[in-house]
């Protein structure tokens, strides 16, 4: 499945956001702040989607709303992690842009996730 294509389920869009966070580490220089960024980054982008699954496993209700209210803990995390990745120059903003766009996508559809939950 191409990255590019929209995905809408989103075990699946987590996942593909994941293998893309990874990629994007591996491009960055391999300074003694990059690599703490890096870090960083990795644990946080990579678990937003890992919590999307263990959520989809719940036992029960409660459990399924912590689980998708940690993915989105981890998405915000991620987007500070992107934006300062930009922000010292590690990699141009532009570069960025669409990975940004995907992380506000997957706060917007988590966030409505756990609301729907919620309210059910």
């Amino acid at each position: 499945m191409s990255v590019d294509k929209k995905v809408f389920d989103i075990r699946a869009r987590t996942f593909l956001f994941s293998v893309r966070i990874i990629k994007l580490v591996d491009k960055l220089p391999r300074s003694i702040s990059s690599r703490a960024i890096a870090s960083q980054i990795v644990r946080s982008g990579t678990s937003v989607g890992a919590n999307v699954e263990e959520a989809q496993n719940s036992s029960s209700k409660k459990e399924f709303i912590r689980g998708l209210t940690i993915a989105l803990k981890e998405s915000r995390e991620t987007e500070y992690w992107l934006k300062l990745i930009a922000g010292v120059g590690l990699v141009p903003k532009g570069r960025l842009k669409s990975l940004l766009e995907e992380n506000k996508e997957l706060i917007r559809i988590l966030t409505t996730i756990v609301k729907n939950a919620k309210k059910n």
